[in-house]
């Protein structure tokens, strides 16, 4: 005896039995598309730093801020530590920033936690951050060169003290010589001595250290000048004027 549903289903077109068969399938691959298209990696957005204890940190300011009180061009790896981020991230941030401080863009690390605020607008700024023998550092601009300098100077009081004389000295006859080495000799941190010299004028960055690329000091024309004298050569000895190491020894 033939049963109603197997005839039911006999009398369905081929066609249509063949629909039917692939429909399932047809959604499945549909939900599959879909599960392409919606389930796929998001795209890797840079959000600001997390330090514990403190507020979420916008990356630029971050380093921004490293670079304000730093007296060494800080290279890309050192800064990326000093954040923990990768290095391509910092390499872009540095680019942000440049533009920001030549007028041509705007700094500041992307959000993905706040939408819908305006652009802010970027003006040229009379300070630059400057590629200096590998590193990075701030720079007043060229243009300002002449007007910075005159305001430290006059802002400077006439007498320097002791602690300036012995590094000047040591600058005046190992140049060219970096801070560290500087600060070696005279066994004490020399950073805001050589920042002193610098605005006085009488030192200046001569080179940087190939190897490590510390910045290299050496003395200026103005030194010579106030000296009294035409060079370098024309220093006393040094030799005459250092102990001799037997001061507090008796001898017979």
């Amino acid at each position: 005896m033939t049963n109603e549903t197997d005839v039911a289903a006999t009398d369905v077109p081929d066609e249509q039995l063949v629909t039917a068969v692939n429909e399932p399938d047809a959604v499945g691959e549909t939900e599959a598309v879909g599960e392409t298209e919606t389930d796929g990696p998001e795209l890797s957005i840079v959000t600001p730093l997390d330090v514990p204890g403190q507020p979420r940190l916008d990356l630029d300011r971050a380093l921004e801020a490293i670079l304000f009180i730093a007296d060494e061009p800080q290279s890309v790896v050192s800064l990326a530590a000093a954040v923990a981020r990768p290095v391509a991230e910092v390499r872009a941030a540095i680019a942000r920033l440049r533009a920001d401080y030549d007028g041509a863009g705007a700094s500041g690390e992307p959000r993905t936690d706040v939408a819908g605020e305006p652009e802010p607008r970027s003006i040229r700024r009379g300070f630059e951050l400057r590629e200096v023998g590998g590193g990075w550092r701030f720079y007043v601009r060229a243009e300002y060169d002449t007007l910075v300098a005159d305001f430290v100077l006059t802002q400077s009081s006439t007498r320097l003290s002791q602690a300036a004389l012995e590094t000047l000295s040591v600058i005046a006859y190992k140049q060219p010589i970096s801070r560290s080495q500087v600060a070696s000799i005279r066994a004490v941190n020399v950073d805001s001595v050589v920042r002193t010299l610098l605005g006085r004028g009488l030192v200046t960055e001569v080179d940087t250290d190939p190897e490590t690329g510390a910045i290299l000091y050496g003395t200026t024309e103005l030194l010579l000048t106030n000296l009294g004298i035409n060079s370098l050569d024309e220093l006393p000895h040094i030799s005459p004027l250092l102990d001799d190491g037997q001061e507090g020894f008796d001898f017979d």
